[in-house]
Protein backbone atom coordinates (compact mmCIF):
# COMPACT_ATOMS: atom_id res chain seq x y z
CA UNK A 1 0.00 0.00 0.00
CA UNK A 2 2.36 2.44 1.06
CA UNK A 3 6.26 3.17 0.16
CA UNK A 4 8.78 3.43 3.00
CA UNK A 5 8.01 7.19 3.01
CA UNK A 6 4.88 5.79 3.79
CA UNK A 7 3.26 7.78 0.46
CA UNK A 8 0.21 6.64 -1.34
CA UNK A 9 -0.21 7.53 -4.94
CA UNK A 10 2.94 9.61 -5.04
CA UNK A 11 0.78 12.24 -3.30
CA UNK A 12 -0.73 11.45 0.61
CA UNK A 13 1.72 10.97 2.78
CA UNK A 14 0.17 9.32 5.86
CA UNK A 15 1.01 10.66 9.57
CA UNK A 16 -1.08 8.28 12.11
CA UNK A 17 -4.06 6.35 12.34
CA UNK A 18 -7.25 7.95 13.24
CA UNK A 19 -10.00 5.52 13.09
CA UNK A 20 -11.34 2.18 12.47
CA UNK A 21 -14.78 0.88 10.71
CA UNK A 22 -16.46 -2.21 9.87
CA UNK A 23 -14.81 -2.18 6.50
CA UNK A 24 -12.34 0.45 6.11
CA UNK A 25 -9.11 2.08 8.45
CA UNK A 26 -8.80 6.07 8.51
CA UNK A 27 -5.56 7.73 8.46
CA UNK A 28 -4.71 11.13 8.80
CA UNK A 29 -3.02 11.99 5.32
CA UNK A 30 -0.98 15.00 4.01
CA UNK A 31 -1.77 15.73 0.46
CA UNK A 32 2.14 16.90 -0.55
CA UNK A 33 0.80 19.07 -3.69
CA UNK A 34 -1.87 21.26 -2.38
CA UNK A 35 -0.05 20.95 0.94
CA UNK A 36 -3.32 20.48 3.13
CA UNK A 37 -4.22 17.83 5.89
CA UNK A 38 -6.87 15.06 4.78
CA UNK A 39 -8.79 12.04 5.64
CA UNK A 40 -8.09 8.79 3.43
CA UNK A 41 -10.40 6.05 4.19
CA UNK A 42 -8.90 2.95 2.83
CA UNK A 43 -10.74 -0.61 2.22
CA UNK A 44 -9.54 -3.53 4.69
CA UNK A 45 -7.22 -5.71 2.77
CA UNK A 46 -9.67 -8.77 3.40
CA UNK A 47 -12.55 -6.92 1.61
CA UNK A 48 -10.09 -5.83 -1.41
CA UNK A 49 -11.81 -9.06 -3.36
CA UNK A 50 -15.24 -9.10 -1.79
CA UNK A 51 -17.27 -7.55 -4.89
CA UNK A 52 -19.89 -6.49 -2.03
CA UNK A 53 -17.62 -4.40 -0.21
CA UNK A 54 -16.02 -2.70 -3.21
CA UNK A 55 -19.51 -1.86 -4.35
CA UNK A 56 -20.37 -0.19 -1.10
CA UNK A 57 -17.04 1.40 -0.90
CA UNK A 58 -17.52 2.95 -4.53
CA UNK A 59 -20.58 4.47 -3.60
CA UNK A 60 -19.39 6.23 -0.55
CA UNK A 61 -17.19 7.93 -2.71
CA UNK A 62 -20.12 8.50 -5.37
CA UNK A 63 -23.04 9.47 -3.27
CA UNK A 64 -20.57 12.02 -1.39
CA UNK A 65 -18.79 13.60 -4.02
CA UNK A 66 -22.13 14.20 -5.97
CA UNK A 67 -23.23 16.37 -3.14
CA UNK A 68 -21.79 19.91 -1.68
CA UNK A 69 -23.07 21.25 1.28
CA UNK A 70 -21.28 22.91 3.93
CA UNK A 71 -22.48 19.96 6.51
CA UNK A 72 -21.62 17.26 5.02
CA UNK A 73 -17.59 15.90 4.54
CA UNK A 74 -16.27 16.47 1.02
CA UNK A 75 -14.32 14.39 -1.29
CA UNK A 76 -11.28 15.32 -2.69
CA UNK A 77 -10.24 12.27 -4.73
CA UNK A 78 -10.67 8.48 -5.12
CA UNK A 79 -8.36 5.80 -6.59
CA UNK A 80 -6.85 2.49 -6.37
CA UNK A 81 -3.16 1.77 -5.11
CA UNK A 82 -1.59 -1.32 -5.25
CA UNK A 83 -4.57 -3.00 -5.33
CA UNK A 84 -5.95 -1.03 -2.33
CA UNK A 85 -9.26 1.01 -3.11
CA UNK A 86 -8.65 4.37 -1.04
CA UNK A 87 -11.15 7.73 -0.88
CA UNK A 88 -9.70 10.87 -0.24
CA UNK A 89 -12.13 13.51 2.06
CA UNK A 90 -12.00 16.73 4.05
CA UNK A 91 -10.39 16.14 7.27
CA UNK A 92 -12.90 17.63 10.41
CA UNK A 93 -11.43 17.76 13.54
CA UNK A 94 -13.87 17.55 16.34
CA UNK A 95 -15.87 14.44 18.30
CA UNK A 96 -18.30 12.34 16.97
CA UNK A 97 -22.61 13.60 18.23
CA UNK A 98 -22.35 10.16 20.05
CA UNK A 99 -19.14 11.17 22.02
CA UNK A 100 -20.32 14.03 23.14
CA UNK A 101 -23.70 12.78 23.84
CA UNK A 102 -22.02 10.13 26.22
CA UNK A 103 -20.02 13.12 28.08
CA UNK A 104 -22.13 15.67 28.89
CA UNK A 105 -25.26 13.56 28.65
CA UNK A 106 -28.67 15.30 27.29
CA UNK A 107 -27.67 18.29 25.80
CA UNK A 108 -29.54 21.84 26.16
CA UNK A 109 -32.30 22.64 24.01
CA UNK A 110 -30.94 25.35 21.88
CA UNK A 111 -27.96 23.17 20.93
CA UNK A 112 -29.88 20.11 20.11
CA UNK A 113 -32.77 22.30 17.80
CA UNK A 114 -29.19 23.66 16.13
CA UNK A 115 -27.25 20.48 15.42
CA UNK A 116 -30.86 18.78 13.87
CA UNK A 117 -31.35 21.77 11.57
CA UNK A 118 -28.04 21.20 9.78
CA UNK A 119 -28.73 17.69 9.99
CA UNK A 120 -31.90 17.96 8.28
CA UNK A 121 -30.46 20.54 5.98
CA UNK A 122 -27.69 18.17 5.00
CA UNK A 123 -30.06 15.39 4.27
CA UNK A 124 -32.47 17.48 2.78
CA UNK A 125 -30.09 18.53 0.07
CA UNK A 126 -29.39 14.34 0.17
CA UNK A 127 -32.76 13.39 -0.71
CA UNK A 128 -32.83 16.32 -3.23
CA UNK A 129 -30.32 14.57 -5.57
CA UNK A 130 -32.29 10.95 -5.11
CA UNK A 131 -29.56 10.24 -2.25
CA UNK A 132 -30.82 8.11 0.91
CA UNK A 133 -28.53 7.94 3.79
CA UNK A 134 -29.37 4.82 5.60
CA UNK A 135 -26.99 4.93 8.34
CA UNK A 136 -28.01 8.24 10.15
CA UNK A 137 -26.54 7.83 13.56
CA UNK A 138 -24.36 10.23 16.07
CA UNK A 139 -21.31 8.24 15.44
CA UNK A 140 -21.37 9.18 11.75
CA UNK A 141 -21.65 13.45 12.74
CA UNK A 142 -18.60 14.90 13.62
CA UNK A 143 -19.47 17.97 15.83
CA UNK A 144 -16.59 21.02 14.98
CA UNK A 145 -15.77 23.54 17.77
CA UNK A 146 -17.68 26.25 16.59
CA UNK A 147 -20.74 24.14 16.90
CA UNK A 148 -21.19 23.49 12.96
CA UNK A 149 -21.31 19.54 12.02
CA UNK A 150 -19.99 17.61 9.34
CA UNK A 151 -22.10 14.21 8.36
CA UNK A 152 -20.26 11.42 6.61
CA UNK A 153 -20.33 7.91 5.73
CA UNK A 154 -22.65 7.29 2.91
CA UNK A 155 -21.58 4.09 2.74
CA UNK A 156 -24.57 1.86 2.47
CA UNK A 157 -26.24 5.33 1.03
CA UNK A 158 -28.37 4.27 -1.86
CA UNK A 159 -29.20 6.05 -5.38
CA UNK A 160 -32.39 6.26 -7.07
CA UNK A 161 -32.70 3.17 -8.92
CA UNK A 162 -29.51 1.46 -7.79
CA UNK A 163 -29.75 -1.95 -6.24
CA UNK A 164 -29.83 -2.20 -2.54
CA UNK A 165 -27.05 -4.06 -0.98
CA UNK A 166 -27.26 -6.48 2.04
CA UNK A 167 -25.01 -8.90 3.66
CA UNK A 168 -25.93 -12.07 5.15
CA UNK A 169 -29.39 -11.31 4.66
CA UNK A 170 -29.40 -8.48 7.63
CA UNK A 171 -30.92 -5.33 7.11
CA UNK A 172 -28.10 -3.25 6.59
CA UNK A 173 -27.42 0.18 8.89
CA UNK A 174 -27.35 0.84 12.84
CA UNK A 175 -30.43 -0.72 14.65
CA UNK A 176 -30.79 1.56 17.10
CA UNK A 177 -31.75 4.09 14.66
CA UNK A 178 -33.93 1.55 12.09
CA UNK A 179 -37.20 2.80 11.16
CA UNK A 180 -39.62 -0.22 11.11
CA UNK A 181 -40.17 -0.39 7.43
CA UNK A 182 -36.70 -1.03 7.45
CA UNK A 183 -37.13 -3.90 10.01
CA UNK A 184 -39.58 -5.62 8.32
CA UNK A 185 -37.58 -5.84 5.03
CA UNK A 186 -39.02 -2.60 3.06
CA UNK A 187 -36.98 -0.56 0.88
CA UNK A 188 -35.18 2.62 2.08
CA UNK A 189 -36.92 5.89 2.02
CA UNK A 190 -36.49 9.53 2.85
CA UNK A 191 -39.08 8.60 5.41
CA UNK A 192 -36.97 5.89 6.93
CA UNK A 193 -33.99 8.66 7.26
CA UNK A 194 -36.19 11.22 8.62
CA UNK A 195 -37.01 8.53 11.07
CA UNK A 196 -32.93 7.87 12.07
CA UNK A 197 -33.05 11.93 12.56
CA UNK A 198 -36.28 11.81 14.79
CA UNK A 199 -34.67 8.97 17.29
CA UNK A 200 -31.21 11.37 16.79
CA UNK A 201 -32.88 14.43 18.20
CA UNK A 202 -34.18 11.89 20.59
CA UNK A 203 -30.75 10.74 21.73
CA UNK A 204 -29.86 14.50 21.70
CA UNK A 205 -32.46 15.43 24.54
CA UNK A 206 -32.91 12.32 26.38
CA UNK A 207 -29.11 11.23 26.49
CA UNK A 208 -29.73 7.56 25.38
CA UNK A 209 -31.89 5.88 22.45
CA UNK A 210 -35.32 5.23 23.58
CA UNK A 211 -35.06 1.25 22.22
CA UNK A 212 -32.16 -0.99 24.24
CA UNK A 213 -32.18 -4.68 24.37
CA UNK A 214 -29.56 -7.20 24.38
CA UNK A 215 -30.00 -8.16 21.04
CA UNK A 216 -30.65 -6.66 17.59
CA UNK A 217 -33.20 -8.51 16.98
CA UNK A 218 -35.28 -7.26 20.00
CA UNK A 219 -34.70 -3.74 19.38
CA UNK A 220 -35.73 -4.16 15.97
CA UNK A 221 -39.02 -5.34 17.35
CA UNK A 222 -39.57 -2.36 20.10
CA UNK A 223 -38.98 -0.06 16.82
CA UNK A 224 -42.08 -1.83 14.94
CA UNK A 225 -44.30 -2.67 18.05
CA UNK A 226 -43.57 -0.36 20.97
CA UNK A 227 -44.74 3.04 21.41
CA UNK A 228 -42.03 6.22 21.53
CA UNK A 229 -41.40 7.42 24.67
CA UNK A 230 -42.36 10.73 25.57
CA UNK A 231 -38.51 12.47 25.60
CA UNK A 232 -40.34 14.79 28.39
CA UNK A 233 -40.36 12.09 30.69
CA UNK A 234 -37.19 11.70 30.82
CA UNK A 235 -35.67 15.52 30.23
CA UNK A 236 -38.33 18.36 31.69
CA UNK A 237 -36.85 21.25 30.15
CA UNK A 238 -37.95 20.08 26.81
CA UNK A 239 -40.78 22.19 25.41
CA UNK A 240 -43.74 20.25 23.89
CA UNK A 241 -42.94 22.14 20.53
CA UNK A 242 -39.59 19.46 20.26
CA UNK A 243 -41.47 17.05 21.50
CA UNK A 244 -43.58 16.91 18.93
CA UNK A 245 -41.44 16.97 16.33
CA UNK A 246 -39.78 13.88 17.78
CA UNK A 247 -43.64 12.08 17.60
CA UNK A 248 -44.01 13.58 14.21
CA UNK A 249 -40.40 12.23 12.55
CA UNK A 250 -40.44 8.97 14.85
CA UNK A 251 -44.35 8.15 13.45
CA UNK A 252 -44.55 4.14 13.43
CA UNK A 253 -46.06 4.71 9.70
CA UNK A 254 -44.17 6.58 7.63
CA UNK A 255 -47.21 8.22 5.87
CA UNK A 256 -47.47 9.98 9.10
CA UNK A 257 -44.28 11.22 9.10
CA UNK A 258 -42.66 14.53 7.50
CA UNK A 259 -43.53 14.58 4.09
CA UNK A 260 -39.81 15.40 3.31
CA UNK A 261 -36.78 16.22 5.01
CA UNK A 262 -37.48 20.10 4.17
CA UNK A 263 -40.40 20.05 5.92
CA UNK A 264 -39.20 19.02 9.01
CA UNK A 265 -36.49 21.68 8.56
CA UNK A 266 -39.25 23.77 8.66
CA UNK A 267 -41.20 22.38 11.72
CA UNK A 268 -37.55 22.38 13.70
CA UNK A 269 -36.43 25.99 12.85
CA UNK A 270 -39.62 27.33 14.52
CA UNK A 271 -40.32 25.15 17.47
CA UNK A 272 -38.25 27.45 19.99
CA UNK A 273 -40.44 30.32 19.07
CA UNK A 274 -42.15 31.33 22.76
CA UNK A 275 -45.49 31.09 20.95
CA UNK A 276 -45.19 27.29 20.09
CA UNK A 277 -43.25 25.94 23.66
CA UNK A 278 -46.31 25.30 25.24
CA UNK A 279 -48.04 23.90 22.18
CA UNK A 280 -50.49 21.11 22.38
CA UNK A 281 -49.17 17.28 22.65
CA UNK A 282 -49.31 16.13 19.17
CA UNK A 283 -51.51 12.32 18.92
CA UNK A 284 -50.69 10.56 15.60
CA UNK A 285 -53.64 8.68 13.93
CA UNK A 286 -52.12 5.70 14.50
CA UNK A 287 -51.82 5.93 18.24
CA UNK A 288 -55.54 6.63 18.63
CA UNK A 289 -56.38 3.58 16.08
CA UNK A 290 -54.05 1.71 18.23
CA UNK A 291 -56.25 2.37 21.17
CA UNK A 292 -59.17 1.72 19.91
CA UNK A 293 -58.22 -1.64 18.84
CA UNK A 294 -57.06 -2.83 22.19
CA UNK A 295 -60.28 -1.86 23.71
CA UNK A 296 -61.97 -3.64 21.11
CA UNK A 297 -60.06 -7.16 21.69
CA UNK A 298 -60.97 -6.91 25.05
CA UNK A 299 -63.70 -9.05 25.60
CA UNK A 300 -65.54 -10.13 28.60
CA UNK A 301 -65.81 -13.53 29.90
CA UNK A 302 -69.31 -15.17 30.12
CA UNK A 303 -70.59 -15.82 33.60
CA UNK A 304 -70.48 -19.17 34.72
CA UNK A 305 -73.12 -20.95 37.01
CA UNK A 306 -74.43 -24.25 38.31
CA UNK A 307 -77.41 -26.31 35.73
CA UNK A 308 -79.90 -27.20 37.71
CA UNK A 309 -82.50 -29.59 36.53
CA UNK A 310 -85.70 -29.52 37.87
CA UNK A 311 -87.83 -32.76 38.45
CA UNK A 312 -91.10 -33.71 37.32
CA UNK A 313 -92.30 -34.93 40.78
CA UNK A 314 -94.13 -31.88 41.27
CA UNK A 315 -97.17 -30.57 39.06
CA UNK A 316 -98.63 -27.19 38.44
CA UNK A 317 -102.37 -27.18 37.76
CA UNK A 318 -103.17 -23.52 36.87
CA UNK A 319 -106.42 -22.39 34.93
CA UNK A 320 -106.64 -20.38 32.20
CA UNK A 321 -107.76 -17.82 33.31
CA UNK A 322 -104.80 -17.38 35.61
CA UNK A 323 -102.70 -18.13 32.33
CA UNK A 324 -104.55 -15.11 30.88
CA UNK A 325 -103.89 -12.79 33.48
CA UNK A 326 -100.40 -13.75 33.99
CA UNK A 327 -99.49 -13.32 30.09
CA UNK A 328 -101.18 -10.03 29.92
CA UNK A 329 -99.50 -8.79 33.15
CA UNK A 330 -96.13 -9.56 32.00
CA UNK A 331 -97.09 -8.16 28.28
CA UNK A 332 -97.91 -4.50 30.10
CA UNK A 333 -94.22 -4.90 31.86
CA UNK A 334 -92.21 -5.83 29.23
CA UNK A 335 -93.93 -2.68 27.05
CA UNK A 336 -93.68 -0.77 29.93
CA UNK A 337 -89.97 -1.09 29.79
CA UNK A 338 -89.12 -0.39 26.26
CA UNK A 339 -90.75 2.73 26.79
CA UNK A 340 -88.64 3.82 29.54
CA UNK A 341 -85.86 2.61 28.47
CA UNK A 342 -86.34 4.25 25.22
CA UNK A 343 -87.42 8.01 27.04
CA UNK A 344 -84.06 7.46 29.08
CA UNK A 345 -81.99 6.45 25.96
CA UNK A 346 -83.70 9.86 23.95
CA UNK A 347 -82.35 11.76 26.64
CA UNK A 348 -79.03 10.73 27.01
CA UNK A 349 -78.43 11.17 23.06
CA UNK A 350 -80.03 14.97 23.46
CA UNK A 351 -77.56 16.32 26.42
CA UNK A 352 -74.68 13.72 25.63
CA UNK A 353 -72.10 15.31 23.20
CA UNK A 354 -72.32 14.07 19.69
CA UNK A 355 -69.31 13.30 17.98
CA UNK A 356 -68.46 14.82 14.52
CA UNK A 357 -65.77 15.44 11.53
CA UNK A 358 -63.08 17.81 11.44
CA UNK A 359 -64.29 20.28 8.29
CA UNK A 360 -61.73 21.31 5.67
CA UNK A 361 -60.36 25.09 6.95
CA UNK A 362 -57.11 24.65 5.06
CA UNK A 363 -56.59 28.04 3.07
CA UNK A 364 -59.62 29.78 5.17
CA UNK A 365 -58.95 33.00 7.12
CA UNK A 366 -59.33 32.59 10.80
CA UNK A 367 -62.88 34.51 10.89
CA UNK A 368 -64.26 32.07 8.25
CA UNK A 369 -62.45 29.30 9.73
CA UNK A 370 -63.93 29.83 13.31
CA UNK A 371 -67.40 30.01 11.43
CA UNK A 372 -67.11 26.41 9.58
CA UNK A 373 -65.47 25.21 13.18
CA UNK A 374 -68.52 26.21 15.16
CA UNK A 375 -70.96 25.36 11.99
CA UNK A 376 -69.56 21.58 13.09
CA UNK A 377 -70.18 22.35 17.20
CA UNK A 378 -66.28 22.97 17.54
CA UNK A 379 -64.59 25.82 18.55
CA UNK A 380 -60.86 27.07 18.13
CA UNK A 381 -58.47 26.27 20.92
CA UNK A 382 -57.16 29.93 21.28
CA UNK A 383 -54.32 29.35 23.11
CA UNK A 384 -52.78 27.17 20.79
CA UNK A 385 -52.68 28.99 17.72
CA UNK A 386 -49.15 29.12 16.04
CA UNK A 387 -47.74 31.48 13.39
CA UNK A 388 -45.30 29.82 10.61
CA UNK A 389 -43.84 31.37 7.56
CA UNK A 390 -44.35 30.21 4.58
CA UNK A 391 -43.36 29.96 0.75
CA UNK A 392 -46.93 30.96 -0.45
CA UNK A 393 -49.48 31.40 1.61
CA UNK A 394 -50.93 34.76 2.87
CA UNK A 395 -50.56 36.30 6.26
CA UNK A 396 -53.73 35.22 8.27
CA UNK A 397 -54.99 32.34 5.99
CA UNK A 398 -55.15 28.57 7.92
CA UNK A 399 -52.15 26.03 6.99
CA UNK A 400 -53.53 23.05 9.08
CA UNK A 401 -55.47 22.48 12.11
CA UNK A 402 -55.09 19.85 14.88
CA UNK A 403 -56.77 17.35 14.91
CA UNK A 404 -56.31 16.93 11.43
CA UNK A 405 -58.96 17.61 8.66
CA UNK A 406 -61.52 14.81 8.60
CA UNK A 407 -60.43 12.92 12.04
CA UNK A 408 -63.69 12.42 14.64
CA UNK A 409 -63.85 14.05 17.42
CA UNK A 410 -66.45 14.71 20.58
CA UNK A 411 -68.31 17.75 20.41
CA UNK A 412 -67.43 21.00 21.48
CA UNK A 413 -63.81 19.55 20.96
CA UNK A 414 -61.13 22.66 20.67
CA UNK A 415 -59.34 22.68 17.37
CA UNK A 416 -55.34 23.77 17.68
CA UNK A 417 -54.41 25.54 14.02
CA UNK A 418 -51.15 26.70 12.48
CA UNK A 419 -51.34 29.79 10.88
CA UNK A 420 -49.45 31.39 8.39
CA UNK A 421 -47.46 34.64 9.23
CA UNK A 422 -46.80 35.70 6.18
CA UNK A 423 -44.66 34.92 2.91
CA UNK A 424 -41.15 34.42 3.54
CA UNK A 425 -38.03 34.41 1.65
CA UNK A 426 -35.95 31.18 1.52
CA UNK A 427 -31.97 31.78 2.46
CA UNK A 428 -29.64 30.73 -0.08
CA UNK A 429 -26.78 29.03 0.20
CA UNK A 430 -23.70 31.36 0.29
CA UNK A 431 -21.11 29.15 0.35
CA UNK A 432 -18.28 29.49 -2.35
CA UNK A 433 -19.18 32.88 -3.07
CA UNK A 434 -17.25 35.80 -2.25
CA UNK A 435 -17.54 37.75 0.53
CA UNK A 436 -17.96 41.18 -1.02
CA UNK A 437 -20.21 40.14 -3.63
CA UNK A 438 -22.71 38.49 -1.13
CA UNK A 439 -22.76 41.21 1.60
CA UNK A 440 -23.22 44.13 -1.37
CA UNK A 441 -26.81 42.06 -2.41
CA UNK A 442 -27.42 41.45 1.41
CA UNK A 443 -27.35 44.60 2.51
CA UNK A 444 -29.34 45.92 -0.73
CA UNK A 445 -32.35 43.72 -0.86
CA UNK A 446 -32.79 43.03 2.90
CA UNK A 447 -32.16 46.02 4.85
CA UNK A 448 -33.58 44.24 8.46
CA UNK A 449 -30.70 41.96 7.80
CA UNK A 450 -27.70 42.56 9.76
CA UNK A 451 -24.73 40.37 7.80
CA UNK A 452 -21.43 39.88 10.09
CA UNK A 453 -18.60 38.90 7.81
CA UNK A 454 -15.77 36.67 9.99
CA UNK A 455 -12.86 35.59 8.80
CA UNK A 456 -10.86 31.95 9.36
CA UNK A 457 -7.33 30.78 8.30
CA UNK A 458 -8.14 28.08 5.35
CA UNK A 459 -7.14 26.51 2.25
CA UNK A 460 -9.42 28.14 0.08
CA UNK A 461 -9.22 31.92 -1.69
CA UNK A 462 -9.40 34.59 0.49
CA UNK A 463 -12.74 36.28 0.62
CA UNK A 464 -14.83 32.71 -0.22
CA UNK A 465 -17.80 32.22 2.05
CA UNK A 466 -16.85 28.83 4.29
CA UNK A 467 -20.33 28.30 5.85
CA UNK A 468 -22.96 30.41 6.76
CA UNK A 469 -24.82 30.61 10.90
CA UNK A 470 -27.32 31.83 12.22
CA UNK A 471 -29.87 31.83 8.86
CA UNK A 472 -28.98 28.19 7.23
CA UNK A 473 -29.61 27.91 3.54
CA UNK A 474 -32.95 26.23 2.78
CA UNK A 475 -34.78 28.46 5.73
CA UNK A 476 -37.57 31.00 5.29
CA UNK A 477 -37.08 34.40 6.77
CA UNK A 478 -39.23 37.54 7.44
CA UNK A 479 -37.77 40.45 5.44
CA UNK A 480 -39.18 42.65 6.95
CA UNK A 481 -38.24 42.01 10.52
CA UNK A 482 -34.87 42.24 11.77
CA UNK A 483 -32.71 39.26 11.22
CA UNK A 484 -29.34 38.09 11.50
CA UNK A 485 -26.61 35.82 9.51
CA UNK A 486 -23.20 35.29 10.09
CA UNK A 487 -20.51 34.56 7.10
CA UNK A 488 -17.47 33.14 7.87
CA UNK A 489 -15.29 33.31 4.91
CA UNK A 490 -11.62 32.50 4.19
CA UNK A 491 -9.16 35.12 5.23
CA UNK A 492 -7.23 37.66 2.56
CA UNK A 493 -3.25 36.97 2.18
CA UNK A 494 -1.34 39.56 3.83
CA UNK A 495 2.29 40.40 2.86
CA UNK A 496 5.20 42.80 2.95
CA UNK A 497 5.72 43.92 -0.66
CA UNK A 498 9.48 42.77 -0.55
CA UNK A 499 12.26 46.23 -1.39
CA UNK A 500 14.71 43.50 -3.23
CA UNK A 501 12.05 43.16 -6.64
CA UNK A 502 13.91 46.37 -7.19
CA UNK A 503 16.27 45.97 -10.10
CA UNK A 504 14.73 42.05 -10.14
CA UNK A 505 13.85 40.59 -14.11
CA UNK A 506 9.91 42.03 -14.12
CA UNK A 507 9.15 38.23 -14.73
CA UNK A 508 10.96 36.99 -11.71
CA UNK A 509 9.52 39.60 -9.87
CA UNK A 510 6.05 38.97 -10.81
CA UNK A 511 5.91 35.36 -10.02
CA UNK A 512 7.78 36.07 -6.42
CA UNK A 513 4.91 38.10 -5.76
CA UNK A 514 2.22 36.04 -7.00
CA UNK A 515 3.58 32.50 -5.37
CA UNK A 516 2.89 35.20 -2.36
CA UNK A 517 -0.46 35.35 -3.12
CA UNK A 518 -0.44 38.54 -4.85
CA UNK A 519 -2.18 39.62 -8.13
CA UNK A 520 0.21 41.29 -10.51
CA UNK A 521 0.20 43.76 -13.02
CA UNK A 522 3.59 45.11 -15.20
CA UNK A 523 3.70 48.20 -16.70
CA UNK A 524 5.97 49.55 -19.64
CA UNK A 525 6.92 52.61 -18.98
CA UNK A 526 7.24 55.41 -22.58
CA UNK A 527 10.78 55.88 -23.68
CA UNK A 528 10.02 57.67 -26.75
CA UNK A 529 10.80 61.52 -24.96
CA UNK A 530 13.91 60.08 -23.53
CA UNK A 531 17.46 61.66 -24.77
CA UNK A 532 19.99 58.94 -26.07
CA UNK A 533 22.14 59.60 -22.96
CA UNK A 534 19.12 58.62 -20.87
CA UNK A 535 18.22 55.42 -22.95
CA UNK A 536 21.97 54.72 -22.67
CA UNK A 537 21.63 54.73 -18.87
CA UNK A 538 18.63 52.59 -17.90
CA UNK A 539 18.55 48.55 -18.08
CA UNK A 540 15.20 47.32 -20.17
CA UNK A 541 13.30 44.79 -18.55
CA UNK A 542 13.73 45.23 -14.71
CA UNK A 543 11.84 46.54 -11.76
CA UNK A 544 12.10 50.50 -11.33
CA UNK A 545 9.29 51.12 -9.31
CA UNK A 546 6.13 49.23 -8.08
CA UNK A 547 2.60 50.74 -6.75
CA UNK A 548 2.02 50.04 -3.59
CA UNK A 549 5.31 50.66 -2.69
CA UNK A 550 8.26 48.09 -1.27
CA UNK A 551 8.34 47.38 2.10
CA UNK A 552 4.49 48.10 2.72
CA UNK A 553 1.94 45.43 3.91
CA UNK A 554 -0.67 44.37 0.89
CA UNK A 555 -3.96 42.62 1.68
CA UNK A 556 -5.01 40.47 -1.24
CA UNK A 557 -8.28 41.05 -1.99
CA UNK A 558 -11.11 40.63 -4.66
CA UNK A 559 -9.94 44.19 -6.87
CA UNK A 560 -6.25 44.75 -5.48
CA UNK A 561 -3.46 44.10 -7.13
CA UNK A 562 0.19 45.59 -7.48
CA UNK A 563 1.73 46.66 -10.76
CA UNK A 564 4.94 46.66 -11.15
CA UNK A 565 6.91 49.59 -13.46
CA UNK A 566 9.64 48.80 -15.99
CA UNK A 567 11.24 50.50 -18.84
Amino acid sequence: MTNRKNVIADRYEVVSHIGQGGMADVFLAVDTILNRQVAIKILRADLSTDAVSILRFEREAQAAAALAHPNIVEIYDVGDYKGHHYIVMEYVTGKTLKQVIRSRGPLVNEEAVDIMKQLCSAISEAHSRGIIHRDIKPQNVIVKADGSIKILDFGIATAKGSMQLTQANNVMGSVHYLAPELAKGEAASPQSDIYALGIVLYEMLAGDVPFKADQAVQIALKHMREPMPDVRLINASVPQSIANVITRATAKDPNNRYGSCREMLQDISTCLRPERLNERKLVLHEDIQKQKKEQTNVKAEPARGKHTNFSSSHTYETSSHEKGKNYTKTVATIFGIVVAVGIIAALIFNFLPRNTKVPSIQGMSLQDAEKALHKANLNIDESNISYELTEDIEQGIVISSSPEEGSEVGGDTSISLVVSSGIGVTCDDFVGQNITDVKKQLNSQYPNLTVNAVSEDSMKTGGTILRQEKLQAGTLFDPSKPNEITLVYATYPTITIPDDIIGMDVQSAQRELEHMGAVVRTSNRDTTQMSQEELDSITPGVVISCDPAYGTSYTQKENNYITLYYY
